[in-house]
């Protein structure tokens, strides 16, 4: 019995499998990429691709180009055609402040009123995240991707199709049976701040060049001229518009149009939401900046647009920007200044650290004189000398950085700086220990500068909370040689303080009155305030919970240790490392003899015991009892594993006030909401 053939000549039974594979191939890339929902593990995924690959090389005519296998597999291009928007791709204009944002909505209400719309209607937004990428325009027919360009010049852009159909979250084919004839998409090609640290990381050891920041990196790979190198680098995207579109009822607000986008298979950005009038644009630009350093890309400010298409259209547009949106940026993050010179910081475990003396340049909101060039590998790997041009980078509270060198700026004679090998502070030994980036003073506590740095950490806000024990008078303190050690602290009289220079009766009491305060704490505080190397505030809070007693964490040796979750054997190590120090134990005698206590813990009789234990858990909105801090400290110490996005492989969400984007979309995939009584009945 012969074996049945198509016109091709691939046998029938094979021509449906590619069809079936090629088909639960895209419904995975939807689930993976669009729901951030994986439905297989990763090596399924790949025995089906190497299934469908090895049949389409076996009977070449299956090969079709909205297949999986064909991300990668067009030849290096010569170069970039010419691309003719078939609807420009406009700018946006800037708002710089509140009162241009207030301005920019009074536009709004009198063009709308003048086209007889009601003044007192209320208008709602759009508004997303401005993403830090590069702009491009993708070309549906029949549901088929068929072109990618760039933005260009707004009018004409560069034909990149080569390079965006190796990006795995832009479809092949769109899904569904209602798609248009012709969709014109608009996005934001990006590279996650995950993907650029690994991919810089592993340049790096490769010995070829780094990307300078995410935006350069995605507008460099999006111009390759061979799509195996932009197939290496991690790109992704999020879709915000529409250009040209056939055979379709566009919905009426812009809210609508992104959902329908989004069930055809193009992912949208998870933290758009539509808000009411300026006040609920401010709203979101303030709550969006303070996430800002905690989402998993780059953005430089925030865009609104009018949610109803009608009102867009009667707004229109001028020369290159619409009238309808406006994009609200962050204060610049980096900036160009001089490097005057390159000094050696000792901090609190004796680490020297380079920091780069800068000429002042205002950037991300403040005034920068000083930036961190973290050790001296970073100080080598960047080429940073004395006398350079340099982007120094600042992203909201984080120390600014020197981010690169403007090496065509680099004047004839530079300074290269070098590794001291005496302390800048008291002369001891600067020593490096085999395998590690960091240089050390080994002066210990003899050493001024790590001492200073113990007591400001001792003192500062998560840990003992010594209220007006700031970084000048914790220098009056050691230099006057009043203050070794933190249980000298407790020691301080009056007459002591009142010596000090700008410290009068009043303030000296006042401190005094802050060190009585202190002295009633909690382990978890106690302990991250004694400094112990790679102990933060969530391993602390872990220690605490799971010995319950500081002489059961004494005795505890490194097995017991890693016992704790998230303690590895370098945590491990270096708790046992400090617990056997005899100066170390006799401070803690000494802090305990001045009166620093806590209440006792509260804990299960095993932290296995916990509801939470071995959790996957994603906070969202503001808590009213806990900082998201101290949320996530409890968290990690009832065995709970704390992550920034919802999956289904999320176990709950809490949601405090203003929950946004992560409770629809927990709700959508049926993870379990706790709010905020509920998460702390679960955590007693």
């Amino acid at each position: 019995m012969s074996v049945k053939e198509s016109a091709e000549g691939v046998p029938t039974e094979a021509a449906h499998r590619a069809a079936t594979l090629r088909e639960e191939l895209a419904k995975h890339n939807y689930s993976y990429y669009i729901l951030d929902a994986p439905t297989i593990p990763d090596a399924e995924y790949d025995r089906l691709l190497r299934e469908l690959e090895a049949l389409e090389s076996k009977y070449p005519s299956l090969v079709s180009p909205d297949s999986p296998t064909q991300r990668v597999g067009a030849a290096p291009v010569s170069g970039f055609l010419e691309v003719q928007h078939a609807e420009p791709m406009l700018s946006l204009a800037n708002a710089f402040s509140d009162d241009e944002l207030h301005a920019f909505a009074r536009r709004l209400r009198d063009r709308l009123s003048a086209a007889g719309v009601d003044p007192q209607e209320a208008l709602a937004f759009m508004a997303e995240p401005k993403l830090d990428g590069a702009a491009i325009s993708i070309r549906y027919e029949q549901g088929r991707l068929t072109q990618a360009a760039t933005r260009g010049d707004g009018t004409t852009g560069e034909d990149v199709t080569h390079n965006v159909r190796t990006i795995k979250s832009v479809p092949l084919r769109l899904r569904g049976t209602d798609v248009p004839a012709v969709l014109e998409v608009r996005g934001e090609v990006f590279m996650p701040r995950a993907g650029f640290a690994r991919y810089n990381r592993e340049a790096a050891e490769r010995g070829e060049k780094v990307f300078v920041n995410p935006r350069n990196a995605a507008a460099g790979s999006l111009r390759q001229l061979d799509p195996r190198l932009t197939a290496r680098r991690p790109l992704e995207v999020f879709f915000y518009g529409i250009g040209q579109v056939d055979g379709w009822d566009v919905p009426l607000r812009q809210s609508d149009m992104l959902k329908r986008l989004e069930r055809w298979g193009l992912r949208l950005c998870p933290d758009a939401e539509v808000v009411d009038g300026v006040e609920g644009c401010l709203d979101y630009y303030q709550r969006l900046g303070a996430r800002r350093d905690e989402l998993a890309y780059d953005i430089d400010g925030v865009v609104y647009k009018v949610d109803r298409r009608d009102h867009q259209r009667m707004l229109g547009s001028i020369s290159r920007s619409p009238r309808w949106a406006i994009a609200h940026k962050f204060a610049a993050q980096e900036e160009l200044t001089i490097v005057r010179d390159v000094e050696f910081q000792v901090g609190r475990t004796g680490a020297l650290t380079p920091v780069a003396r800068l000429e002042p340049v205002f950037v991300g909101g403040v005034t920068v004189s000083n930036a961190t060039l973290h050790n001296i590998d970073e100080l080598r790997r960047k080429d940073v000398r004395i006398g350079d041009t340099v982007i120094v980078r600042r992203a909201g509270d984080v120390i600014p950085e020197v981010a690169q060198v403007v090496l065509d700026r680099r004047p004839a004679e530079t300074q290269i700086v070098e590794l001291p090998e005496h302390c800048p502070v008291c002369g001891s030994d600067v020593v490096r220990p085999e395998g590690e980036a960091v240089a050390r003073c080994a002066g210990g506590l003899y050493c001024a500068a790590q001492r200073k740095e113990a007591l400001r950490h001792f003192a500062s806000r998560k840990a003992m909370d010594i209220v007006g024990l700031g970084t000048k008078l914790i220098d009056q303190l050691v230099e006057a040689d009043l203050v070794h050690t933190p249980a000298d602290l407790f020691r301080l009289t009056v007459e002591q303080l009142q010596s000090l220079e700008r410290m009068g009766q009043k303030s000296a009491e006042n401190l005094l009155a802050a060190l009585e305060k202190s002295r009633e704490t909690t382990l978890q505080r106690f302990l991250f305030a004694l400094g112990i190397r790679e102990v933060g505030e969530a391993t602390a809070a872990a220690l605490a919970t799971h010995f319950g007693t500081l002489e059961a964490l004494q005795g505890a040796d490194e097995g017991a240790l890693q016992a704790v979750p998230d303690v590895g054997p370098v945590v491990a190590a270096h708790v046992c490392a400090f617990f056997a120090e005899q100066h170390n134990l006799q401070v803690i005698d000494e802090l305990l003899a001045c009166g620093v206590h806590w209440p006792e813990v509260s804990k299960p009789a095993s932290t296995e015991d916990s509801p939470l234990y071995g959790k996957t858990v994603v906070l969202t909105g503001t808590l009213s009892t806990l900082s998201r801090e101290d949320a996530t400290a409890a968290l990690t110490a009832l065995g709970a594993k704390v992550t920034s996005t919802v999956s289904t492989k999320t176990d709950f969400l809490i949601a405090g006030e203003k929950a946004g984007s992560k409770l629809a979309k927990a709700e959508a995939l049926g993870v379990p909401v706790l709010d905020e009584q509920q998460f702390l009945e679960l955590a007693k």
